[in-house]
């Protein structure tokens, strides 16, 4: 399996941007953290009082922003921490959290990570294909490159390097991320036979769906989180189509 490091490339080290604007900032319940909302994770209090994940901050009433730290969480779940800071962001102790509520978090972060790629699929954004990826790569359009969990090494190499030669990175460590999906899963995502890498060729699309995966691999502990763009996984406008 190819390494999930990568380096300089794109480099959009923005803040989301929302119809021109800033997307508003929220700071984390937990940490103290101000940041860009799509790059937390909304915690909403159902009707029946339970606090369930809300990860495309849709759901009406009163919310918590966490990071996407899942370390963290389950440190601050086990001492209570979770609990104050709900009630002080909820402006109530009237709620229940339920025992898998980190679970119930990364399955929901996984699920959202792989509809925005199918949204972006649908929408004309990405590639697959080894052949059509690899001419994209050295033809400077892509901006985001992806390997599913049992891609071979041999061909993640050969992708990286064609995209570092489009990206005019030569010489570099730039790399595609691997992220923890096999090819069945992305497959059943995207609607498509056999996906082992895809390329985004849309740089908005791409900072869209770094953030997405960003979220879900941060939270879930996996390595490779940083994104093409240098140290910092690019940041993303996730509640934009």
């Amino acid at each position: 399996m190819a390494s999930n490091e990568s380096s300089d490339g794109l480099k959009p080290n923005k803040r989301p941007e929302k119809n021109g604007a800033q997307e508003p900032e929220r700071k984390c319940i937990l940490s103290g953290e101000v940041r860009a909302r799509a790059l937390l994770i909304r915690l909403a209090l159902s009707p029946d009082g339970e606090i369930l994940p809300d990860v495309r901050a849709k759901a009406p009433g009163r919310g918590a922003w966490i990071s996407p730290d899942g370390a963290a969480f389950a440190a601050s779940l086990a001492k209570g921490k979770l609990k104050g800071g709900l009630a002080r962001a909820l402006k109530t102790g009237d709620f229940r959290i339920p025992d898998d509520l980190g679970q119930r978090i990364a399955d929901a972060l996984e699920r959202n990570a792989l509809d925005r790629l199918g949204l972006e699929a649908r929408g004309g954004k990405l590639i697959t294909g080894s052949e059509k990826l690899r001419d994209a790569a050295r033809a400077g359009k892509v901006h985001l490159l992806l390997h599913a969990a049992d891609a071979a090494e041999d061909g993640c190499r050969k992708l990286d390097q064609a995209w570092r030669v489009g990206m005019d990175a030569e010489g570099s460590d730039m790399r595609g991320l691997v992220i923890p999906a096999n090819r069945t899963i992305l497959a059943e995502a995207l609607g498509r036979e056999n996906v082992v890498h895809i390329a985004i060729v849309d740089e908005r699309a791409a900072i869209r769906v770094s953030g997405a995966i960003s979220r879900w691999m941060e939270f879930s502990g996996s390595n490779g989180t940083t994104g093409p763009g240098g140290n910092s996984p690019l940041e993303s406008d996730d509640n934009k189509l």
